[in-house]
């Protein structure tokens, strides 16, 4: 029944049949049972493990790895080759795509977990009328029609609509489904209300909320699938996981490479088609199948097996540092997602503010006679921690605020009216409550005004260990007094009062709502002489205009306190001792804003991010917070930037895409609404980072971009986050953006690096190819440079330092490619570089080393002839690993001094020297130390095909690898200096990646 709320109880009594004072009889139950279903929410239908790992390899990159690595393997055998030989390239490459694929199924299966968690918030037992008697029965055999009773702690076991309450007040917490940061009244009467939201519907008991006062009776009206928390469940299972930035920008530069890779090895293998019935080769077909060796060398050569696991090794490095922000991170692409963001949906409460009820203002009345009639004290201190002070209308410090009688009277009236405990926890180290926030806020206002009698109190209280500390100064009032009789709060008086003794005294002491408290006031407390007088129309006026001025200007939610002799001996209170009061003062308690929250906002605006605070509570309250915050001091008033759920939605379409540009606060919504409101964001192309703590954030959280859970929020929002906030606050959202946008750029440069030392790979085997040249490396020897050589410097990339303006530049945008035009062209020149540097060791050792044969150029390019013609040298020549070694070894060097370019994309090296990364440093002496080892162990050296070198044979090395720093020097210098000559090539794009639409509508 989805109209519930909107019709009195005795028509939804009548339309499930159902007598209130006997319940469902079995026939209806089993009746209503085959109708509505049961009472769980369905099992979702998990994806099989081997789906979720053949998924893992469903990329166009990988799936020629697999290819070559096969193809390899069969080439090998065709050959002949046995054993470690025959099996270690495509062993290796098989075992790199199972790692990542092992991370991609982790990765997958903690997305499922969300929606297994949201049955932990399901009842699992409930009291039930049904044939006249009352049982307890199971939650999920719960029906529509059930009269079920609930009273304080039960959790609510599916939606239900109350039909009788049975105590004075009924309160419900239902900040799992609303976020609301105080519980909600529940009523009987109907919700009139138009388009109503979860806050609207007053009489109705949502599933896996916990009753924290009264007791009631009530008709269930929804369950399993069709209750607030099955519709949840239902929006988490819509969500699809949003595929990030970088990871799109990957996938096209892979389908991208994947077609150039596909293009060079074919025009290799077609270019050769003439060298196929060469003696050497044994027959044509054999002449075929050598060039498609190489071909599927190419392919190795210019796939970078190693970016998967070097892009997640950055990410994982981003992590750690991000952790020592407070910024927990589940998913690791949601790192470099951090990046681009462009909008930041923010909750108000416990992100932006500190989700602790603080007294902010006092009000007493100073005198009646002369001077100021009322005194109004500011204080400061925005936790549960008793630390803070009090200042006068002056904005002077009182040293002894117990000296002043009012205010003595409030600190005693907040002790002892009060049902709330203050204790801190040593394992979290903080002051944690126990009961209501207004209530706990005067435990901590009672602490902050301190005894009296003491002139150095405050500097005692300082001397006590954190525990005692916490509520030494109730404790003190609550052992000068003993409490008698308590007459609770109720929704007809708005107050509670309470019956103390002491020494032959009795008092009565009250707290409520302003109203209730001042109209059953006869009399007041002057702080000036501690005097009792007359309560006059003026001073009652000044009061009343004193309230709505902190109740409407300054959102604060106000509580009045009075006080009352009794008459000896009383021991009890009932509502008629609740007149003729001594008004004590005013208290105003807010919420506070976070101190951080300011400054995190403007580094938002500065970095070109929009911040839009999304809350459950009412539009003024939101308002009132955002003006204290400071942040949207830039707003001359909210009209056009704010809006309720409501407002919004009666939008036209137009106008709704109009306000989404423009908004900055959006007021009273419900889960739905915040899923909405991402999507809308999403459609314009902006980049949508999402705050939630509850269970009815969860949808919202998985549809973001990037979500992120509040740490004290609940396991269900956690599980469906990219990123958990440790401390709960907004400013540690705005460093992991920072620490989001270094990550990237890192990313980016050892991406550029990798390419460009594949570039340089494909330039040596092709130009090797063309012209004709014996193999000049091998596939194994390929295979140890793209993994080990390349892998670890391009990982100690991943440590170069934050830039300083960092957060000043607008964030990058979706599209922009990893490599653009200019770029690439840069990286083609260093490449080309690097591969006619490799081929150069290659011929070098053939044509002019001391060691080697010093063949004229054209013995070397007919090579494969040499079995069918004289020649002055064995043509086992061409198989001696000392030319491949030297062409290894120059492509190993040139890299190194390659990844010394990447330490910053255009400053030179004489800016940013080596050592300003030791990392760096480290890797390329660690790969350097690997590549002797290889060289000089002999099983290593044989394993890949490689011979000790000489040094004459190092020095050569070296005169080719080093060219490689001046060239990129020069390609810097155009970069810096735009006005000079530079090099635009412009490509069908500047960006080198087919266009696509960035996201799918």
């Amino acid at each position: 029944m989805e109209d519930a709320y909107a019709r009195s109880a005795s028509e939804v009594l009548d339309f499930f049949g159902v007598d209130p004072s006997k319940g469902l009889a079995d026939s209806q139950v089993l009746r209503h049972g085959m109708l509505y279903g049961r009472n769980v929410l369905p099992e979702e239908k998990r994806t099989p493990f081997w789906k979720l790992v053949l998924k893992q390899f469903d990329d166009l990159l990988v799936k020629i790895l697999i290819a070559a690595a096969i193809i390899s393997f069969i080439l090998a055998l065709i050959n002949g080759e046995t054993g470690l030989a025959a099996f270690l390239e495509p062993s290796v490459i098989l075992m790199i795509l199972a790692a990542n694929a092992a991370v991609g199924v982790i990765t997958e299966t903690n997305a499922e977990k969300a929606l297994e968690e949201l049955r932990a918030y399901q009842a699992d037992v409930a009291t039930v009328l049904r044939n006249g008697c009352f049982s307890i029965l199971p939650a999920t055999e719960l029906v529509p029609g059930d009269i079920v009773e609930v009273s304080v702690g039960c959790k609510v076991p599916a939606d239900m609509r109350v039909v009788e309450k049975l105590s004075d007040i009924l309160r419900v917490d239902q900040a799992i489904l609303t976020g609301e940061s105080s519980s909600v009244e529940k009523e009987l009467e109907s919700t009139v209300a138009t388009n109503a939201v979860y806050q609207d519907k007053t009489n109705i008991l949502f599933s896996g909320t916990v009753v924290v006062a009264g007791r009631a009776r009530a008709i269930v009206v929804g369950v399993g699938a069709n209750t607030a928390m099955g519709s949840i469940r239902d929006s988490m299972l819509r969500t699809g996981d949003e595929v990030t930035p970088l990871k799109k920008k990957l996938d096209e530069f892979g389908t991208f490479l994947a077609k150039v890779i596909a293009g060079i090895c074919v025009l290799v293998w077609v270019v050769n088609i003439g060298h196929f019935r060469d003696p050497s080769h044994g027959g044509f077909l054999r002449g075929a199948i050598h060039y498609f060796k190489i071909a599927v060398a190419l392919a190795v050569a210019a796939i970078p097996e190693g970016l998967p696991a070097v892009v997640t090794t950055c990410l994982a490095l981003g992590t750690k540092r991000m952790a020592r922000l407070n910024a927990i991170v589940r998913s690791l692409p949601s790192v470099e997602t951090l990046g681009c963001t462009t909008v930041i949906c923010s909750d108000k409460t416990g992100t932006l503010t500190t989700n602790m009820m603080s007294v902010s203002k006092i009000c007493a009345v100073q005198s009646v006679h002369h001077g100021p009639i009322m005194a109004e004290y500011t204080v400061s201190g925005t936790t549960y921690a008793p630390e803070g002070f009090i200042f006068n209308d002056n904005g002077a410090k009182l040293e002894i605020p117990a000296q002043f009688p009012s205010l003595l009277q409030v600190a005693m009236c907040s002790a002892l009216c009060n049902e709330s405990i203050l204790q801190y926890n040593p394992d979290k180290e903080n002051y944690e409550k126990i009961g209501e926030s207004t209530e706990v806020a005067l435990r901590v206002l009672v602490e902050k005004v301190g005894l009296p009698g003491f002139d150095s109190m405050p500097t005692a209280l300082n001397v006590l260990s954190k525990h005692d500390r916490a509520s030494y100064c109730n404790h003190y009032w609550e052992n000068q007094f003993k409490k008698v009789s308590v007459l609770e709060f109720s929704r007809d008086r708005k107050m509670m009062s309470v019956l103390c003794s002491r020494k032959h005294m009795e008092l009565m002491f009250s707290k409520g709502a302003p109203e209730s408290i001042l109209s059953r006031c006869t009399s007041i407390l002057c702080n000036e002489d501690g005097s009792t007088v007359p309560l006059t129309p003026d001073v009652r006026a000044e009061l009343e205009a004193r309230f709505i001025r902190f109740a409407g200007k300054e959102t604060l939610r106000c509580l009045a306190l009075a006080m009352k002799r009794m008459p000896l001996g009383q021991q009890t209170l009932s509502f008629d001792d609740e007149k003729e009061m001594t008004f004590i003062g005013l208290v105003g308690m807010l919420d506070p804003p976070r101190e951080e929250v300011r400054n995190a906002m403007l580094s938002c605006l500065t970095a070109g991010i929009r911040v839009i605070v999304v809350t459950g509570d009412n539009k003024s309250t939101a308002e009132s917070l955002c003006r204290k915050i400071g942040a949207f001091d830039h707003l001359v008033d909210f009209s056009g930037h704010s809006y309720t759920a409501s407002e919004f939605e009666e939008l036209p379409a137009l106008q709704q895409t109009l306000a989404l540009q423009r908004m900055a606060l959006f007021t009273r919504v419900e889960p739905s609404h915040k899923r909405m409101l991402v999507e809308a964001l999403q459609h314009q192309n902006e980049v949508v980072a999402m705050t939630g703590d509850g269970v009815n954030d969860a949808p919202a959280l998985k549809k973001a971009d990037i979500g992120i859970a509040m740490g004290s929020g609940t396991a269900v929002a956690k599980s469906a986050s990219d990123m958990v906030l440790a401390d709960d606050n907004f400013a540690s959202i705005v460093a992991a953006v920072a620490e989001g946008r270094a990550i990237y750029n890192n990313t980016k440069q050892f991406i550029r690096y990798m390419i460009s030392s594949n570039i340089g790979e494909v330039v040596c085997i092709f130009v090797a190819a063309v012209l004709g040249l014996p193999d000049t490396l091998a596939p194994v020897q390929l295979l140890w440079v793209n993994l080990v050589t390349d892998g670890l410097p391009a990982t100690a990339i991943g440590f170069n330092k934050q830039d300083t303006d960092v957060m000043k530049a607008k964030p990058r945008k979706v599209g922009e490619a990893v490599v653009t035009g200019w770029l690439f062209f840069r990286y083609l020149v260093i490449g080309a570089y690097v591969g006619l540097a490799t081929v150069a060791g290659f011929i070098w050792w053939f044509a002019y080393s001391d060691d080697g044969p010093k063949l004229p150029y054209s013995e070397l390019m007919n090579f494969d002839t040499c079995s069918s013609r004289e020649t002055s040298y064995p043509c086992s020549i061409f198989d001696d690993r000392h030319p491949s070694t030297v062409s290894m070894t120059v492509l190993v060097v040139v890299e190194m001094f390659n990844a010394l370019n990447n330490l910053s994309e255009n400053q030179s090296l004489l800016v940013i020297p080596p050592w300003s990364n030791l990392w760096l440093v480290a890797s390329i002496i660690l790969t350097m130390i690997l590549h002797l080892l290889i060289l000089y162990v002999h099983p290593l050296s044989v394993l890949f095909s490689v011979t000790p070198l000489s040094w004459a044979d190092w020095s050569v090395v070296l005169y080719l690898s080093f060219p490689v720093i001046i060239i990129d020097e020069v390609l810097k210098f155009f970069s810096r200096n735009p006005a000079g000559l530079r090099f635009r090539f412009r490509l069908r794009r500047p960006d080198l990646l087919p266009k696509k639409e960035l996201r799918d509508k």
